[in-house]
């Protein structure tokens, strides 16, 4: 009997969205017009490849701010913070870079409106991310952090006739909808955001590894353990028909025994992970044989973010020979 062929299924869009490439452009951008260091609060993404990139072109990460020398230059990664942070920041004369994610950032200012329209807010999170952190934040005497369905039961509010849902944006599509499926069977009046507030890098990377699952016997994607969106990739490829699915950050975490039977290998990456190492595990699975690959495509992305403001500013005074830290 002939051997199935080996071949891998290669999802598209997949890796980096339009906020981690705006993230990590300005830490870049931050080290050519200052020079380093550069501090950076938390992983300017939840990527260990990216995160040790720039560690080696002078970024330095630090998870508070207090660690970074009063009057140097701190960037906010793209998960956002609370408007305490900002707070203490200024307080020591740090020149901050804000590096939040837009998509982030429209979750931010809808739980402030919620909040001063006297609604409590359930968020729909992972207690301890950072991005939940943030939000948490803008509205602590307002938000009430919900983890999964089975959290629903322990909702309390004052009125249930005021009450709205947001949530973290890297989140399992098909888990916040169950969730809020719960909520609304409890409370009937849940008011929703004006637009689904995962973002669509996060939706797309599923959907795609949907399509992935539905024909590879195992799929294996690309990111860092501490990558939300990419750890939820993985469970969504094996809740939609994968026969197996591993989070890896590189070709040397691959273990041959998962190749034993496999004809059909999916591979895709988080929306923090970059594409050199998704190009490293194509290798490895060529040299095993995996030499047909084929590119399946569930949608197209042409988003992009402008770099942050303060960088902006900057460069529009390049004209000035010494550029001042920003303000």
């Amino acid at each position: 009997m002939t051997p199935p062929r080996k071949r891998v299924l290669l999802a598209s869009p997949r890796g980096f969205c339009a906020g981690v490439v705006r993230a990590v452009q300005a830490v870049e951008k931050a080290l050519e017009l200052y020079g380093p260091p550069i501090y950076v609060r938390h992983e300017i993404v939840h990527n260990k490849y990216v995160v040790e990139s720039l560690r080696g072109k002078g970024a330095v990460f630090v998870e508070d701010t207090a660690e970074a020398p009063e009057g140097s230059i701190v960037i906010f990664s793209a998960h956002g913070v609370a408007p305490a942070v900002r707070e203490e920041a200024a307080a020591r004369r740090l020149a901050a870079i804000d590096a939040t994610c837009p998509l982030v950032t429209k979750v931010h200012k809808e739980a402030v409106r919620l909040a001063e329209e006297d609604y409590d807010i359930l968020l729909i999170g992972h207690e301890g991310h950072e991005e939940v952190n943030g939000t948490l934040g803008h509205a602590p005497h307002r938000i009430h952090l919900v983890g999964g369905p089975g959290d629903v039961d322990k909702v309390t509010v004052r009125t249930p006739a005021r009450v709205a849902w947001l949530s973290q944006t890297t989140l399992s599509v098909d888990e916040t909808m169950e969730t809020v499926r719960a909520l609304k069977a409890r409370l009937p009046l849940l008011l929703s955001p004006p637009s689904d507030d995962i973002c669509y890098a996060t939706q797309n990377r599923q959907a795609a590894v949907k399509q992935l699952a539905a024909e590879a016997d195992l799929i294996i994607v690309v990111g860092s353990r501490n990558s939300s969106n990419s750890q939820r990739l993985v469970e969504v490829a094996r809740g939609t028909g994968a026969g197996a699915a591993y989070l890896v950050d590189s070709a040397e975490q691959i273990d041959a025994v998962w190749l034993e039977g496999v004809a059909t290998v999916g591979v895709t990456s988080g929306a923090s992970a970059p594409e050199a190492p998704v190009e490293r595990v194509l290798a490895w699975l060529f040299a095993r044989g995996y030499d047909d690959v084929t590119t399946v495509t569930t949608g197209e992305e042409s988003l992009a973010f402008a770099l942050p403001q303060e960088l902006r500013r900057e460069l529009r005074a390049r004209s000035d020979t010494r550029p001042e830290k920003p303000r």
